[in-house]
């Protein structure tokens, strides 16, 4: 029985090539030869439908998602800071309940999207894995891969989320937050490879599942500390603005606070392209 991408494949050859057959060409010998040929290779350029069209649809929404979510990320890290600090207090309190309410809207959803989108992907490919590996009679389990995954993940954001709004002040800078993250996320990764290498899990799967994994806690920094940071933020410049409202003396706190873990999430996401990048081109964990 034909796979029903082989189907697919033939129809769209078919096709091909009456339409090609459509043309007034000159019959010949070479003719008769170049048909099939032209008509396979167009064939082969035809998008494919079924689940195949669906997972580059996932891979598609996840990277036009991903420049989005770094790219305002690296905004808010290397522009914005620098910007805001030549401004007048007045003129701050002009700008920040209209630019930033827009900005993190975007920021906080597009890196949700991201995230939602590669992980059915990746999800995709843990499962096919283990299909592989059970069609040979090997032991796997794409429970355990997904599952470790989440909860390795969170428990190293909520390892940060301790740490940063502990009172110890070196946890409220990018340098000293970022030491002790790197090796959080260091120490997170050894135990993801721990559990998940039996042989069955492809390079795609483990280095998704560590570069996913910075990704996993990355979002979790928009959503739990620096998305909760700014709204506060906003909402104290937004009442200097409307009644003259004084800003809160803790105003300066809670703005180190999300400057540093923006910080940390900027340097996170070196690592985290990296292995996304390997998942596909370079080989760093071989059967």
């Amino acid at each position: 029985m034909k796979s029903s991408y082989a189907v697919g494949y033939s129809n769209r050859a078919t096709i091909t090539e009456a339409f090609l057959s459509s043309f007034d060409f000159r019959r010949s010998e070479t003719n008769s030869m170049l048909m099939p040929l032209f008509s396979t290779a167009l064939a082969s350029l035809a998008p494919a439908a079924g689940p195949e069209a669906m997972l580059m649809l996932a891979r598609w929404i996840h990277l036009i998602a991903g420049v989005m979510w770094i790219g305002f990320l690296y905004f808010f890290v290397l522009v914005n800071p620098g910007f805001m600090g030549e401004l007048d207090p007045k003129t701050r309190t002009l700008i920040i309940p209209r630019l930033m309410p827009r900005a993190m809207w975007w920021f906080r959803w597009s890196s949700f999207i991201t995230v939602l989108a590669g992980f059915g992907y990746w999800g995709h490919l843990v499962g096919s894995d283990a299909r592989a590996a059970k069609a040979v009679g090997e032991a796997a389990s794409p429970g355990t891969v997904i599952g470790s995954f989440i909860v390795i993940w969170t428990v190293a954001f909520a390892i940060e989320m301790g740490l940063v709004m502990s009172p110890v002040a070196a946890f409220k800078t990018v340098a000293g937050l970022g030491v002790a993250v790197a090796i959080v996320l260091a120490a997170a990764s050894y135990v993801f490879l721990a559990i998940n290498q039996h042989g069955w899990e492809s390079n795609r799967t483990l280095c998704i599942g560590i570069g996913g994994g910075l990704g996993w806690f990355m979002m979790m920094n928009v959503w739990g500390i620096v998305w909760r940071m700014q709204k506060k933020i906003i909402r104290w410049n937004a009442a200097a603005l409307a009644d003259g409202s004084p800003i809160p003396p803790e105003a300066g706190k809670v703005a180190q606070i999300a400057s540093a873990v923006a910080g940390v999430s900027f340097w996170v996401s070196f690592p985290m392209l990296f292995f996304m990048g390997a998942a596909s081109h370079y080989t760093i964990f071989a059967q």
